[in-house]
């Protein structure tokens, strides 16, 4: 398989989306993975990296809709959902979409938002539904939802439950950029205003039907058995670590899975190899494993005990041969 639909997509993504954002490759790679997996992203880095123009430019690639939800401790689920306002013309209720109903949504800073509001995210990341006032309303068939959070900042936050954590196909870490991409970014935008807005008008809106195709794609990618039981092998060595009190779910191996397709497709093949699980593993799982208290104490991160459990499970001979 060469010049497949993923890999045009992902040529395209690439060349537009960089004329706006500098130094990100490894997050475009994971965004370009997540998005024809048809997953949600969530995106941790420092503030002023560059998160709302990322998600603004990915609405301009797609000729869809952005909306952006600002994370705070008084936000109501009604603000992201929308709600029924009484119509006193027609003496009846009319429902007022909220900003989910765009095709990209920014949730900043999600977790300043309270219990409450982030579980009001979990029908539309789940299903791309909202029921509101027993009535269910559909969102955007390309709906794709991208939040943020500081990971440095802790007072006065309330951290994403492991129920919603789960939701998230991927995690993205945004690093501070290298120098060259830096001096780029400062060349760019170091005017007043900032020219975001006029950047965005460069981008040029990907093919129709591409991203249809490049789904298409990785659905038909074959699977060995052999991977499907090394990848629950996987998730079950996570649930027995000693040094973790949660591992991978099922949701999370079917997860490792998706993402893996796309890898493979991106990479010109319509057939699935054990490197493929482990290139994508670290996207996927490190929000899904919890470490015991001892392991945080200890200075151990999420992913490092999951290369100790990759390097744990034998890698099927059969599979690793093709």
């Amino acid at each position: 398989m060469s010049n497949n639909a993923a890999q045009n997509l992902n040529l395209h993504l690439r060349q537009q989306i960089g004329k706006v954002v500098f130094g990100m490759d490894e997050v475009l790679h994971g965004l370009v993975i997540a998005w024809i997996a048809d997953g949600h992203v969530l995106l941790e880095g420092a503030p002023g990296l560059g998160k709302t123009l990322l998600a603004k430019s990915l609405a301009q690639l797609m000729s869809g809709s952005f909306g952006r939800i600002q994370g705070t401790a008084d936000l109501m689920p009604s603000d992201i959902t929308g709600l029924h306002i009484f119509n006193t013309e027609a003496n009846s209720f009319e429902f007022v979409p909220g900003p989910l109903f765009n095709e990209v949504v920014l949730v900043d800073e999600i977790n300043r938002a309270g219990p409450k509001t982030q579980s009001a995210l979990l029908q539309a990341m789940e299903e791309k539904l909202v029921t509101l006032d027993r009535k269910t309303y559909p969102l955007a068939e390309n709906f794709f939802l991208i939040a943020a959070q500081n990971p440095f900042d802790f007072e006065g936050v309330y951290p994403l439950l492991e129920s919603q954590l789960d939701r998230f196909l991927v995690r993205l870490d945004i690093a501070y950029p290298q120098l060259s991409a830096e001096v780029a970014v400062l060349s760019h935008y170091d005017k007043p205003g900032g020219g975001h807005s006029t950047a965005l008008q460069q981008i040029q809106a990907l093919p129709d039907t591409l991203l249809q195709q490049a789904r298409q794609e990785a659905a038909a990618v074959h699977v060995e058995d052999c991977l499907y039981h090394y990848a629950i092998m996987l998730a079950e060595a996570s649930r027995n670590h000693p040094r973790l009190s949660l591992g991978l779910s099922t949701r999370g191996a079917l997860a490792v899975m998706r993402c893996a397709r796309v890898e493979a497709v991106l990479d010109g093949r319509d057939f699935l190899i054990p490197d493929d699980i482990k290139a994508v593993a670290p996207l996927v799982v490190g929000h899904r494993l919890l470490l015991s208290s001892e392991a945080m104490l200890e200075g151990y991160s999420a992913i490092q005990i999951y290369r100790e459990i990759e390097n744990q499970v034998a890698v099927p001979r059969s599979a690793e041969a093709r």
